[in-house]
């Protein structure tokens, strides 16, 4: 199982994702959302391959899902659930990421 929270920045809509290995190759989401593109994105999107994380840069099931109701581009939901899903098929390690920006 792994977990993750993805505080998205200037929006405030923290997403709290777990995922669970349900069979050696198939993924259970759990996805927490402040953010009402994501409520019900656990109930379009229940399962998904431990090989979500090699699809092309935006594509692939994770990121079908969650463009049906999030039209913002830099938002990093997707991108958290997807390092979610490495780290619970353990294909990565967990280490957080951070994006630092300044004007």
């Amino acid at each position: 199982m792994a977990k993750s929270v993805i505080e998205p920045g200037v929006c405030g809509m923290i997403t709290n994702v777990t995922v669970e290995d349900k069979d050696g190759m198939n993924m259970t989401l759990k996805v927490d959302s402040q953010c009402p593109a994501y409520q019900d994105l656990d109930q379009r999107l229940p399962e998904v391959s431990m090989m979500a994380g090699f699809d092309p840069l935006g594509t692939g099931p994770i990121y079908d899902a969650c463009r049906t109701k999030c039209k913002h581009g830099a938002c990093p939901v997707p991108m958290g659930i997807i390092k979610t899903v490495e780290v619970a098929a353990n294909m990565a390690l967990p280490k957080d990421v951070k994006v630092t920006i300044e004007k």
